[in-house]
């Protein structure tokens, strides 16, 4: 996902391709296999040391709303740095853990010749509420004293979030001295935009020295000793205020211990509403830890509710079109998601017209940025609007949540902004009235392609040809159907009859228009996409399976959809690919022309289970498990390379993926939902199984903590044959299940 990325260049017409705001990819982010940590608007993202190097290309540091308040941090042992012993994340993801050990340190100073492997350093770390917090754990494994200097070296450049990623600024505000205490250091820039934004380090103990870009601890160690040092790096203070903080004596064990308690307390307070899920595969089982602890940590908590951030480390901010997808991955396991999503985009839905963000009345936001460079208008996204999608995924999410929840207290709540983005659609986002939803940037400022797949070369003809606008892409198509089906249940709810038949009715035009216009025999599926002229896109792409998710697609066109999807060109061995095998600009290293997304096939399997092709859908599953294996922390990143599988080896990394990516991480659950046909019937207080079939590599599965309003079940499911028995465990409540076979 694109997104935003390099070098911002108006192009010379509205909907051609134009360059685009990229991420270079000038090394692999995946060879270094980071650690990376979140709680709500700060990020950091360091290596297995738990260090951050500011060289050039570095993506490492301390991060605070799109900012970078700390890029440079250093642990060195008298000069030298340690050896890497382990370096962890926690499986709840609340703490980054590294235990190091001395080189050989050859005799100075009068000191003796310390041998390696003598002094043992354990560095925990975790962020909670604008801070990085650390403690140091030093301990003298040798027989005699031992006498150590350890140096912590520090530095911030203060760059936006899009410095980082590669674009050149003609500007830059004025660094400011830094003040030094005896206990604390304070680094401080005034950006272009006026705002002074600080970078507080304290230390405990008191450090034997202490200067504007180190502290050094010298440590007389007796045999078997430890000493327990602290760091902390609070962002973002304001001018004034970090003096004063700095000034105080703190009781770092207390705030250490605290701030500990209360990042727990936040990741625990997330997993207590979802359900809990246990299998009889512990590989299976380690992978869906780490997804649902990275989920609940890409969460932050807005005033609106939960809000799943997109990924770390080029998109830990709110995305309309990830959180909404995100949210209905998720919606079977944690509704609560799907709630917060609705309202925190509800809150930001555009009501003016505004050129630049691509913003109109009742659109729903692409993406929320705060660094300096959106504030002053150098990048156009501090609320941007360029997502031809998000509104109707918005629409859909908003059914989905009904059927799910039936919360109609919510969904009164959000009604005006229902149809707002009802509105949308019929005014604005069927630009030449032809009864298809079609986007096109207002400026050259703007993303040139704005579905799911916004790389500048995403959208093209049979002959490689670059698609001009306004373009009618088939998932979009695809989602407004479904919308409209959704929220005429809503409609009809709320007393709003006329409006509900009305919906169904233009719902079900749609499909029809749909179906003789993007069904393409010759190709045998659906074409991408319309270009202004209303020429297809005859190209066999991933994005036909979002018809099916979606359910716009008639059933006699299953079965040739299908084919086309898992078909050599089409299916890798580890998942679909965005773009088949032969067709024009394929490449499976590139960012959205015959890559791997995890999100992306766990779609297509939730439609590929819906139209009755559990068989497909599993293989989709396997796939996706089996690279998850290979990766480091069993993680899915965010998109992986398209090569074809190869028997005893690996998927191929893409090098610049982000992890973890919330979408990605939620695909295992929306891959075991397509598997289990796994629904929900409120009217008879029931949780459906459709037809539930578990992989050959899964012999059965335990949910524990569905919920069903205020009532709770828990399930067992164990394969048997080809076909999976669903037993009730526990039930809390006049909850019970359903099983078709």
């Amino acid at each position: 996902m694109q997104r935003t990325g390099a070098a911002l260049e108006p192009s010379s017409e509205i909907g051609q391709a134009g360059p685009q705001i990229v991420v270079p990819a000038t090394a692999s982010y995946q060879e270094k296999r980071p650690r990376t940590l979140k709680h709500n608007d700060t990020f950091a993202v360091f290596d297995h040391y738990g260090d951050a190097f500011s060289a050039a290309g570095s993506v490492e540091g301390l991060f605070h709303r799109d900012t970078r308040h700390l890029s440079h941090l250093l642990l060195t042992v008298d000069g030298a740095r340690p050896i890497l012993l382990s370096s962890t994340i926690r499986d709840d993801h609340a703490t980054l853990t590294c235990d190091l050990t001395n080189p050989d340190i050859p005799e100075r100073d009068g000191r003796p010749f310390l041998e390696h492997d003598m002094i043992h350093i354990r560095r925990s770390r975790f962020l909670y509420d604008g801070a990085c917090f650390e403690r140091l754990v030093v301990r003298n494994y040798d027989v005699v004293a031992r006498r150590i200097g350890l140096t912590v070296s520090f530095s911030a450049d203060f760059a936006d979030v899009f410095e980082v990623r590669g674009t050149q600024r003609a500007n830059r505000g004025a660094t400011r001295p830094p003040q030094v205490t005896d206990n604390s250091v304070t680094l401080s820039y005034t950006g272009l935009d006026f705002r002074v934004r600080e970078t507080l380090l304290r230390f405990a103990p008191e450090p034997t020295s202490l200067s504007a870009d180190r502290s050094t601890f010298v440590l007389d160690l007796a045999p078997g000793e430890a000493r327990i040092l602290h760091v902390e790096i609070r962002c973002g203070i304001g001018a004034g205020e970090a003096a004063a903080v700095a000034g105080r004596a703190p009781d770092v064990d207390r705030a250490f211990a605290t701030a500990l308690r209360g990042s727990r307390q936040s990741l625990r307070g997330h997993a207590a509403r979802s359900a809990k899920i246990v299998t009889s595969n512990k590989l299976f089982d380690e992978g869906l830890r780490r997804a649902v602890s990275d989920l609940h940590v890409l969460i932050t908590d807005t005033p609106h509710g939960p809000f799943p951030y997109a990924g770390i480390p080029w998109f830990s901010t709110a995305f309309g079109r990830d959180a909404l997808i995100t949210a209905y991955e998720t919606l079977w396991f944690d509704p609560e998601i799907a709630r917060g999503v609705l309202c925190h985009l509800a809150a930001a839905q555009a009501v003016d017209f505004d050129a630049a963000a691509d913003a109109e009345p009742g659109k729903i936001l692409h993406e929320e940025r705060f660094g300096e460079m959106a504030e002053l208008g150098e990048v156009p996204f501090r609320r941007y609007y360029g997502s031809v999608d998000s509104t109707p995924l918005f629409l859909m999410l908003a059914g989905a949540y009904l059927d799910r929840t039936n919360d109609l207290t919510t969904l009164a709540a959000l009604w005006p902004h229902i149809e707002a983005a009802l509105a949308w659609i019929d005014r604005y986002g069927d630009r030449d009235g032809d009864g298809f939803v079609e986007y096109g940037r207002q400026t050259g400022e703007g993303l040139v392609n704005q579905g799911w797949k916004d790389s500048k070369d995403s959208v093209f003809h049979a002959n490689g040809s670059l698609a001009v606008g306004p373009i009618a892409l088939i998932e979009v198509q695809a989602y407004v159907y479904a919308g409209w089906r959704g929220v005429s249940q809503i409609a009809a709810r709320l007393d709003r009859h006329e409006l509900a038949l009305d919906l169904q009715r233009k719902a079900e035009d749609l499909r029809q228009r749909f179906d003789a216009t993007f069904f393409d025999e010759e190709l045998g599926t659906y074409v991408l996409a319309l270009d202004g002229a209303k020429r297809p896109c005859r190209v066999r792409s991933s994005n036909a399976g979002h018809a099916l998710f979606a359910g716009i697609a008639y059933p006699e066109r299953s079965a040739a959809v299908a084919a086309s999807l898992m078909s050599v060109a089409g299916f890798s061995g580890w998942g679909v690919r965005t773009l088949a095998v032969g067709e024009p600009r394929y490449n499976p290293m590139s960012y959205h022309n015959g890559s791997v997304w995890p999100h992306d096939n766990a779609l297509i399997a939730l439609g590929l289970s819906r139209y009755g092709f559990r068989r497909e859908s599993a293989r989709i599953f396997e796939g996706l498990f089996t690279a998850s294996v290979y990766f480091d922390l069993r993680r899915l990143p965010e998109l992986f390379c398209g090569l074809a599988r190869q028997r005893a080896q690996g998927p191929t990394a893409y090098p610049v993926a982000c992890v973890p990516q919330a979408w990605a991480a939620a695909a295992p659950l929306a891959l075991l939902q397509a598997a289990l046909g796994l629904g929900f019937d409120l009217r008879s207080q029931r949780v459906c199984f459709d037809r539930p079939q578990l992989p050959a590599w899964l012999d059965d599965v335990s949910i524990a903590g569905i919920t069903v309003g205020a009532d709770t079940l828990d399930v067992s499911i164990r394969r048997v044959g080809e076909e999976a028995a669903v037993s009730v465990v526990r039930r809390d409540g006049p909850i019970g299940i359903q099983v078709t076979s």
